[in-house]
């Protein structure tokens, strides 16, 4: 029998019950992937983040209840959030390794954490009938970044207004669609769609904002933006443009802390992927 530490946080958010929460499984070696993949499907959360420890860094790779991606940012903040308040770790700093996103740094200061996450590269593209289907009206613009569709549309009212279909976003040849406009009492806003990797809307997306700081970076003339992603249960987000990487902040809660306990799981190392 082996258990498996698990902590469940709400991530970009100042209260409990909001933002995006997020599984942390602690681990003292890499699990196969396939047993990895049967607990994110378990916990049900849209991403589930696994961490090992050499040293004072950490190794992390992040799956939602279907797929593993390359690279999630509440997950990476839950972790880290997880590592400074219930680990011995001392420093105010966590470096993070991901084979797929590379060397990712989260900073503590105060309630504050803060992720250093390299931008997306993001070109404008031909709108798409699957996008004008999928949120019910034409967007402004759109663009195609790593692993993401764009689309902008003219305020805040369009965003929350959108009835998505997500069987057309669905069929979009990407991890997902962000959709985003200037914000009425932040800087800008948006919301993500997600039913290719097993999470139709996403309640705080930090990866996507990796892609969101630089277009509204140079839409508004500013490199320090404050940003709500406008879910049911919403986020709150202070980013930073510095080319070529993106500083995105937020606090988090505490949830949940538990075991998970694997009988006669054959398998439990993944030495091909980490």
């Amino acid at each position: 029998m082996k258990k498996i530490k698990i902590f469940q946080v709400d991530a970009f958010t100042s209260e409990l019950f909001k933002g995006n929460p997020a599984a942390v499984c602690l681990l003292d070696q890499w699990l196969d992937k396939d047993l990895m993949q049967s607990i994110a499907a378990e916990n049900n959360l849209s991403e589930t983040a696994f961490i090992t420890r050499a040293g004072d860094q950490y190794s992390i790779r992040w799956f939602t209840p279907t797929v593993e991606v390359d690279l999630c940012g509440h997950a990476t903040l839950a972790s880290a959030y997880v590592i400074f308040n219930q680990t011995d770790y001392q420093a105010t700093e966590i470096i993070f390794h991901s084979s797929r996103s590379g060397e990712l740094t989260v900073t503590k200061d105060g309630p504050n954490l803060y992720l250093d996450f390299p931008a997306d590269v993001f070109l404008p593209c031909e709108n798409l009938p699957e996008i004008t289907q999928g949120i019910g009206c034409e967007p402004l613009e759109v663009y195609k970044g790593k692993t993401d569709y764009m689309a902008v549309l003219g305020s805040e009212a369009e965003v929350q207004n959108i009835q998505p279909d997500f069987i057309a976003i669905e069929k979009l040849a990407a991890r997902g669609l962000i959709v985003t406009a200037p914000g009425k009492n932040v800087d800008f806003v948006s919301r993500f769609f997600g039913p290719q990797c097993g999470v139709n809307e996403d309640p705080v997306t930090g990866s996507a904002h990796t892609t969101l700081t630089p277009y509204w970076s140079a839409k508004l003339g500013k490199t320090r933006m404050t940003a709500k992603q406008i879910s049911k249960r919403e986020g709150e987000l202070q980013c930073q443009y510095a080319p070529p990487r993106v500083v995105i902040g937020g606090e988090a809660q505490l949830y949940l802390i538990g075991e998970v306990i694997i009988n006669n799981h054959e398998g439990t190392k993944d030495t091909k992927e980490h």
